[in-house]
């Protein structure tokens, strides 16, 4: 299946385990047949917390919409729960929990330029006080956010004696009719300085009857506030693709085409130019940065992508401006191989540290790979995803499907990978040296129902396609193999839970769940 483990590869077990056994958990935001989806309406970022108790998803519409954990809420950690046998349910149960409108449509007068209020990336914070911070951005502005609850407070009782109110009424409507000369234009005629005004009589010792209204808590009910804390912007002349929250707490990066910046999440005024790959003349441009981020333990390391293929791991105590560095990852292609879409596909749309920081997880239009960091010639596995469509290659470039960006996901315990592709279908791969597991999953009630048999090698009949037949809107393609694709409906974005054998993938607008 296209597994090229070796020996550098996550840890090695007398003999692989099972293959996951998926089953559908839940589904936020189900279509119906037919139903046509709005634009603003589709997701286009999903991310976990630290904790796994918490899932957050943007969408194109410029919102962020929240979900908590149900099934083991306010009992405590799992491993207490196991030690006094208590009843686990067999998936993480979400539901809805808030959400909120993160970014607006702008316009960029000095550019001429229409700023999308599209989400996307969320980054998790640190949580604090049972207080959740988070890190949304579209092309241009970062923002940081802070969720709450608050009690409700009501007002109980407004203490007003009913006898004095009517003997008020009449004080208030006969001080509005008194007496008053007015000028033309609407002027008033002019008083002695420090004469009062006479228009309202007040009785000797003020109205008895008027007291503040008493506002109390009156119930458990409580409101769930997002705040924007801070707002990050104009730091960026291209489009962020992707931001990053580094272990210290304290600092994240932003990436796009051509520079990487540092911010500290408490000062939104200033950012540090760590990486810049802008030549001096733009027409010598080759590469541009497609993805970024920081090692999960090790606050000096980051990793960035770039459209050639290629993996940089820099360390910010070399230097201020990161532009040499400490590590560099790419796979040399074959000779005689190279055509006119070799630089496309081999461009990385996603990079991902494993848990324990010692593995990298790359995406590429047609191949997930695994790196070990201390292992620069190679990839220690490579994956194939979709290996049927390479015939394919000049119809995807015609419909700059070719330019599809997918996310890619590894499991908590570094064994498993995940990754999206077309008709709804994302991929699962064992990644332990000798497993053979690659299961393909249909973003639906039924996620066993398109299974995608593909061959350890490719078949010779790979190369044979039947005509495309079209459907409407759709257009799905039948390969020789009983494969087939639909260009129209794309899983990009996916998430692994950081816990347990749990993922959440966006199909169009819906957010579907499953676990094993």
């Amino acid at each position: 299946m296209g597994n090229g483990a070796e020996d550098a590869g996550p840890p090695v077990g007398s003999s692989p385990p099972p293959p996951l056994e998926w089953k559908f958990s839940q589904v936020f935001g189900e279509r119906a047949a037919g139903e046509e989806v709005q634009e603003v309406d589709i997701i286009s970022a999903i991310e976990f917390d630290k904790s796994g108790d918490h899932l957050a998803t943007g969408d194109r519409g410029g919102r962020v919409v929240l979900f908590e954990r149900t099934d083991v809420r306010n009992l405590g950690s799992r491993k207490d729960l196991e030690a006094q046998d208590y009843p686990i349910s067999r998936h993480p149960e979400f539901r809805y929990k808030t959400e909120f409108q993160s970014h607006e449509p702008e316009f960029d007068y000095l550019k001429s330029l229409e700023i999308e209020e599209k989400i996307n990336k969320i980054k998790w914070c640190q949580a604090a006080n049972h207080v959740l911070f988070l890190l949304s951005t579209n092309d241009k502005t970062i923002k940081y956010w802070k969720v709450q609850e608050k009690k409700v407070k009501k007002i109980s009782e407004m203490n007003v004696d009913a006898s004095q109110a009517v003997q008020n009424d009449n004080i208030a409507s006969s001080s509005t009719i008194s007496p008053r000369g007015y000028l033309p234009n609407g002027g008033c005629p002019e008083r002695p300085h420090g004469q009062l005004n006479n228009d309202l009589s007040m009785p000797p010792g003020g109205f008895p009857s008027l007291r503040l209204p008493v506002v109390v808590v009156t119930s458990q009910e409580t409101s769930l506030i997002a705040r924007c804390r801070r707002t990050y912007a104009h730091a960026h002349d291209y489009h962020i693709n992707s931001i990053s929250n580094n272990s210290d707490g304290e600092t994240f990066i932003s990436a796009d085409d051509l520079r990487i910046n540092l911010w500290n999440l408490e000062i939104s005024n200033q950012s540090f130019n760590i990486v810049d790959v802008k030549p001096a003349n733009m027409e010598d441009l080759t590469e541009v940065i497609t993805s970024a981020e920081f090692h999960p333990t090790h606050c000096n390391m980051l990793a960035y992508s770039s459209s050639k293929g290629s993996i940089r791991l820099i360390d910010l105590r070399q230097s201020a401006l990161c532009d040499n560095h400490s590590k560099m990852f790419e796979e040399h292609e074959a000779p005689g191989s190279r055509s006119f879409f070799t630089e496309i596909i081999a461009s990385i749309s996603d990079v991902k540290f494993a848990k324990d920081g010692r593995h990298i997880l790359s995406r590429d239009y047609m191949t997930l790979k695994l790196w070990d960091i201390n292992m620069e010639s190679g990839p220690v596995a490579t994956f194939q995803v979709h290996e049927y469509l390479r015939p394919k290659l000049c119809d995807l470039y015609e419909n700059d499907s070719i330019f599809d960006k997918f996310d890619c996901c590894l499991s908590g315990d570094g064994l498993h990978v995940a990754t999206g592709s077309y008709s709804n279908l994302f991929r699962v791969f064992g990644c332990i040296p000798g497993s053979n597991e690659a299961t393909t999953l249909e973003a639906s009630k039924n996620p066993m129902r398109r299974q995608v048999q593909t061959p350890s090698r490719p078949a010779k009949s790979l190369g044979s396609f039947a005509r495309v037949v079209r459907r409407g809107a759709e257009s799905p393609g039948v390969e020789a193999n009983g494969n087939s694709y639909d260009f129209t409906t794309k899983l990009l974005h996916l998430a692994w839970h950081p816990t347990e054998s749990s993922i959440a993938c966006a199909a169009m607008n819906s957010l579907y769940m499953y676990s094993a």
